[in-house]
């Protein structure tokens, strides 16, 4: 169940060279290339943002919480959801 051995890499690129040809396939191969590196740089510029936030101070994301439910005991809520008899 591993991956791809030779024989499976070397029939997809027999269908490969029979689908496009031998003129495009280097053309093809190219913009592939192209398009991995932009998407490493794209994945290199996510990472370094996400490190420049995790050495940001979290001070100004304090969440407070306030009102009479976040007070009151658990069993005075669980009194306070009771049906009446």
């Amino acid at each position: 169940m591993g991956g791809i051995g030779a024989t499976g890499f070397l029939l997809l690129a027999v269908i490969a060279l029979l689908l496009f040809g031998p003129n495009k396939l280097p053309e093809l191969g190219r913009a592939f290339g192209r398009t991995l590196k932009e998407f490493k740089a794209g994945t290199r510029e996510l990472m370094a943002e996400d490190d420049d936030q995790a050495k940001r101070p979290a001070s100004s994301s304090r969440i407070e919480v306030s009102g009479s439910e976040g007070a009151q005991p658990e069993a005075s809520r669980a009194e306070a959801r009771r049906l009446p008899e």
